[in-house]
């Protein structure tokens, strides 16, 4: 192992863990890879997907990371992120559903890395208290804190990969009147099952993934209305009976909302799917990414490369429609720059890189386009590295299908069946339709002697 260089992996989820993944794949190839220590607040790694109990703050004291809640099913197909080197067939040796739970994906993330001995770089219930330049050393400085023992440690590294995610700090404006709401009221980063909404009538505030999914989980589990709430237009899906949008909350009185077209609903609970923002406490300003959550945020070369300092990398930062695969991508390149095998430009050609990838971001007008904007970027860092070739199209025509078919059927669109672009198997439909299945556990999944309910009903 090359003892010159020293690499520090801020965070253990996905991002994290395909950083570890990326040096591991160099060094079985035979480079000389560098020292790395990876640092993870939690117990355990999967970062959002290692579900916790836990809101507001955890037995340390400390913020909680995880915003993944008890009933979550992906909310994409399964092929769209499938690891380019290990697939959902090697993992679970049967083809599978497209759209798993959480528990399911969290056995698939984790199970990549058990094949390996990377879990030795990670020191796991540790928090990065803060990172610093040294602009005369070119070294950075992280400062960091065992939690059980309260032990603080400060070490030199050379490079810094900042791969903590961007869906753990909450946005949560302010609502005329919602201090007299007397039902719960509670961010999404907060919400941990639907199970009480049972009965209720319940608001989601906003109009993204959060509000979308969480309000089909709630009407799921038996809440007596969802109405979600829109700043600028609504989702537009054809939802059930019971499930309606409407504008912007304009004011609370007790446990009433008003809405900007006058009228109004008493509800029970209030869910704030308004959501995150990139936080990054542990950085000072000129190393902290800011901004909007977007396909394509400023001040990243290449989507990685912080361009104000380059020794500093970010992975997995972006809004996502690829995820895992592009994890992949990301920290291979990252890698290759550390390594020396990716030659870093001048600041002059990493601007206009820059400035080129940005008016094609600007331009951008459909969710479709953006799809295929993304495709164009993991693309053109799947090209610059050895990670293996995957169809990148495909991929993409997978998430433009999807898009369709949530326009059709929006509570029935995960029992949907997708092909594999790495394997070309097809995924089968799971035992239990999605609207009836109301245990999310790894082991009711992967039960084949259930028989199909879609089966009995049909009887």
């Amino acid at each position: 192992m090359n003892s010159q260089k020293r690499v520090a992996i801020i965070g253990a989820g996905p991002s994290g863990m395909a950083q570890l993944r990326a040096f591991e794949a160099a060094e079985q190839n035979g480079a000389d890879v560098p020292e790395i220590v990876c640092f993870e607040k939690q117990s355990d790694w999967g970062g959002q997907w290692n579900y916790t109990w836990r809101t507001g703050l955890d037995e340390y004291g400390e913020p909680v990371h995880s915003s993944m809640y008890r009933n979550l099913w992906s909310n994409g197909p399964k092929e769209g992120l499938e690891f380019a080197d290990y697939s959902f067939d090697e993992h679970f040796g049967r083809p599978i559903s497209s759209y798993p739970p959480r528990s399911v994906l969290w056995d698939y993330i984790a199970g990549r890395l058990e094949r390996s001995d990377v879990r030795k770089y990670v020191r796991f219930e540790t928090v990065v208290r803060m990172v610093t330049f040294d602009e005369k050393t070119s070294l950075f400085t992280v400062m960091s804190e065992h939690l059980p023992s309260a032990q603080t440690r400060s070490e030199t590294f050379d490079h810094v990969v900042i791969a903590s995610g961007h869906f753990s700090y909450p946005n949560t404006p302010e609502i005329s009147g919602i201090e007299t709401f007397p039902g719960s009221v509670r961010h999404a980063h907060d919400f941990r099952g639907a199970e009480a909404l049972d009965g209720r009538h319940l608001l989601v505030i906003g109009s993204s993934y959060s509000a979308e999914d969480i309000g089909s989980q709630a009407f799921k589990m038996g809440a007596a209305s969802v109405t979600a709430s829109y700043r600028t237009s609504p989702m537009g899906y054809e939802w059930p009976e019971g499930f309606e949008e409407r504008p912007l909350v304009d004011h609370f009185s007790g446990n009433t909302a008003v809405f900007a077209d006058g009228t109004s609903k008493e509800f029970d609970a209030v869910i704030l799917c308004t959501g995150y923002q990139h936080k990054y406490p542990f950085l000072p300003d000129e190393l902290a990414l800011d901004g909007p959550n977007n396909v394509y945020p400023e001040g990243l070369y290449r989507g990685v490369v912080w361009e104000r300092n380059p020794a500093l990398f970010y992975v997995g930062a972006q809004d996502q429609w690829f995820t895992f695969n592009m994890f992949d991508v990301q920290a291979w390149y990252v890698r290759d720059m550390i390594l020396g095998q990716i030659a870093l430009p001048n600041a002059d050609a990493r601007a206009a890189s820059m400035q080129q990838w940005r008016e094609r971001f600007l331009a951008l007008e459909t969710a479709e386009a953006e799809i295929r904007f993304q495709g164009d970027y993991v693309l053109d860092l799947l090209q610059q590295t050895d990670y293996p070739e995957f169809d990148v199209d495909r991929v993409v025509q997978t998430f433009v299908q999807w898009k369709n078919d949530k326009k059709k059927d929006i509570m029935g669109y995960r029992d949907r069946c997708y092909e594999s672009v790495m394997t070309g198997t097809m995924a089968v439909q799971h035992h239990t339709s999605w609207m009836q299945e109301l245990d999310d556990s790894l082991e009711r999944y992967l039960d084949e002697d259930i028989e199909d309910s879609r089966s009995v009903a049909s009887r």
